[in-house]
């Protein structure tokens, strides 16, 4: 993708952090709080290469499709978190920082199936 160029940071995502919580019976309660607003670069990588089927215990087929969303550095955005894009959730799957320039981080994600 080279360098970060303002044009091409074109879309506003939330990043979010999952965290857990105790309800009244003393049972952990999920919920995700934002970490930042910021703009990004979305890059849905399509075709049926890049579709993956999964089967889960329950045998339901759930289709999954991988983007790559780029953001400004940020040292806190961690593997586990995820990207919303309007009504979207995206897993971040792992982070890949520009160990070279140091100016942007490329957020591999999937879309569907995921803990949202």
């Amino acid at each position: 993708m080279g360098k970060v160029a303002a044009g091409r940071l074109n879309r506003r995502v939330t990043i979010q952090r999952k965290s857990t919580t105790l309800d009244t019976w003393g049972q952990p309660q999920a919920s995700w709080s934002d970490v930042a607003t910021v703009y990004a670069h979305v890059k849905t990588i399509s075709g049926s290469g890049f579709v993956n089927n999964e089967m889960p215990a329950g045998g339901t087929e759930i289709s999954r499709t991988t983007a790559s969303i780029r953001i400004r550095r940020r040292r806190d955005v961690t593997h586990g978190m995820r990207v919303l894009l309007g009504d979207l959730i995206y897993d971040i799957r792992a982070v890949l920082p520009d160990e070279e320039g140091d100016e942007f981080v490329d957020l591999a994600c999937a879309l569907g199936a995921n803990e949202g």
